[in-house]
């Protein structure tokens, strides 16, 4: 089962363990979740619980998420995410509230960001390509090559200058340093997808997971 928070990273900075040991971390603000829906498999064909995060002015919402919200009674929420598989304690339903104090200090987790954007860059910088010789008659500088031998068709996958960041990245196995249940912060070691207050998503690490299901199946064979 899987347990998971949503959250905005503020930032980094560098805490000190009890062993005296100098960690850099990331701060992620996780002011209590408020559980908007819960999706059972008999009635949406799988397991979930929708979480919202962040506190938005009715003005900018519309009336559907205004009626969503209301169920919980809530107010419309800027991010809305589901945590597929949900384990976040007995009989949770709708209206209840996720807190920091969901995750303990030295546990392993995954957190999933959206990577800062880069804009429009070239072959050379987007996909480290090199360049041809700037010099002795060349026409072959930092363009992108040959496109291929088939006429009026790029093969699929051909490294080509576009946009660089923007996407979706989830990093895995991170450690959860401190968690402050007075704050609702959680310090996770290194760093996290995206930009200082941009979303993200924790969740506990399916690789720790699978790792203790494998050594618990080796002890008991």
């Amino acid at each position: 089962m899987t347990k998971g928070i949503l959250g905005k990273k503020v930032g980094m900075t560098q805490v000190f363990t009890e062993a005296g040991e100098l960690v850099p971390v990331t701060v992620v603000d996780v002011t209590p979740n408020v559980v908007l829906q819960v999706k059972s498999l008999e009635s949406d064909g799988y397991d979930a619980v929708q979480l919202g995060f962040d506190d938005k002015r009715e003005v900018l919402s519309n009336k559907p998420e205004q009626g969503h919200v209301a169920k919980a009674k809530a107010t419309p929420k800027r991010f809305i995410s589901e945590i597929r598989d949900a384990q976040l304690g007995e009989d949770i339903k709708v209206g209840d509230e996720v807190k920091a104090d969901l995750f303990a200090a030295g546990e392993a987790v995954d957190v999933t960001g959206t990577t800062k954007g880069h804009g429009y860059q070239g072959n050379i910088h987007k996909d480290g390509q090199r360049r041809g010789p700037m010099s002795h008659g060349s026409r072959y500088h930092r363009r992108p090559g040959s496109l291929g031998a088939i006429i009026n068709r790029v093969f699929k996958g051909k490294p080509l200058p576009g946009r660089m960041g923007g996407n979706t990245v989830t990093m895995q196995n991170l450690k959860i340093v401190r968690v402050d249940t007075d704050n609702n912060v959680l310090l996770i070691k290194g760093n996290v997808p995206g930009a200082n207050k941009s979303y993200v998503t924790v969740q506990n690490s399916v690789k720790a997971n699978t790792k203790k299901n494998l050594s618990k199946q080796k002890n008991k064979a």
